[in-house]
């Protein structure tokens, strides 16, 4: 019986600045606080769950340059008890590294593809763990993966058809990038993901529709129709979009959820990075114990709470059971204007 969960794609060395405020071109602002610490989706996703359930057997693949950076990524990967065999490491090129700059509870990224841009097919495809979830991050930020090719469209769909034939579950998530991008990279890919998980700006870019007016309000009621295109489009089993209001989902063969976010007072937020990933983690999680969608959207809630509470990527994750507990007595997010207390149920 297959049990764990392979996090490949991006991994990053993440150098976070803590600063006072976002200055104009040619201003200065302070940097109050510096840190170090994995980032990139895997290494994100895998820390996460680690932190939640060490027993849950994880496998880290991607690649890393031949440097010192790579070297503390891998220290980083067993320290956790993680197995790291499926590590490539390049001589060519450094690890890939991200200057965060972080403030007033948001973050803006400076990145360095480095050694992830050179990671293939050929460096995944011969995975043979006894995993049930292979999880891949990000889309549109591998670049040999997301290089055409002739059959597939790009080479990441590629190895998710393979994927799925050695019988994994396949888990994607995207960067937010360009639009016209994800119409010619990431349709391509749905028929070969079982389980998406995207936020509503990325989810808008594959669409074709806005999933926000121009002040910002989120378009609740355009939400079920962004599940049913990806759905429709392709995804095989489920379908999960985040945003900071809450989050909604539809499996194939369900109904349509919505669940509104833990709420978090604005003194509370240290910093937003690494947030999708913390609540694509608690998805994930959820859905490999096959909990139901609902307490999968709940979990992955509370995990992008206590995420929200720390400056680094992963520095935030905590335990399944203070999670759980946390759900018991957390207040919630108000609903978006015009929506009722019964929508989605």
């Amino acid at each position: 019986m297959r049990n764990g969960i392979i996090g490949a794609g991006n991994w990053v060395l993440d150098k976070v600045k803590n600063i006072d405020r976002w200055p104009g071109e040619g201003n200065l602002c302070n940097i109050t606080g510096e840190v170090f610490a994995p980032g990139g989706g895997p290494a994100n996703v895998l820390f996460d769950i680690n932190a939640a359930d060490p027993a849950l057997p994880l496998y880290a693949a991607g690649k890393l340059g031949a440097d010192s950076e790579g070297d503390y990524l891998m220290a980083e990967i067993e320290r956790r008890g993680i197995d790291g065999k499926n590590m490539k490491r390049s001589s060519k090129v450094p690890t890939s590294y991200t200057d965060v700059m972080s403030g007033n509870g948001k973050r803006t990224f400076f990145h360095c593809r480095g050694a992830n841009a050179e990671l293939c097919c050929e460096d995944l495809e011969n995975i043979d763990v006894p995993a049930k979830f292979f999880y891949l991050g990000y889309l549109l930020l591998l670049d040999s993966l997301d290089a055409a090719d002739s059959e597939y469209g790009t080479k990441a769909v590629r190895l998710l058809k393979t994927m799925r034939e050695k019988g994994y579950k396949t888990v994607v998530d995207f960067v937010s990038e360009a639009p016209e991008k994800f119409r010619s990279a990431v349709l391509p890919a749905l028929p070969y993901i079982d389980i998406l998980i995207v936020n509503e700006v990325e989810t808008a870019c594959c669409c074709g529709f806005d999933l926000r007016s121009a002040d910002g309000k989120l378009l609740w009621q355009k939400l079920p129709e962004a599940v049913d295109f990806m759905l429709e489009n392709g995804v095989r089993e489920t379908v999960v979009i985040h945003f900071p209001e809450g989050a909604c989902a539809k499996a194939r063969d369900g109904e349509y959820i919505y669940r509104p976010s833990c709420f978090i007072s604005r003194e509370e937020i240290v910093g937003s990075n690494g947030a999708g990933d913390a609540f694509c983690a608690g998805v994930m999680y959820a859905l490999h114990q096959e909990w139901p969608l609902e307490k999968a959207l709940a979990l992955g809630g509370a995990s992008s709470n206590f995420n929200l509470r720390s400056a680094t990527a992963s520095g935030g994750a905590v335990s399944l059971e203070k999670m759980l507990d946390y759900l018991k007595e957390c207040k919630f997010e108000a609903l978006p204007e015009g929506m009722s207390e019964n929508y989605g149920k």
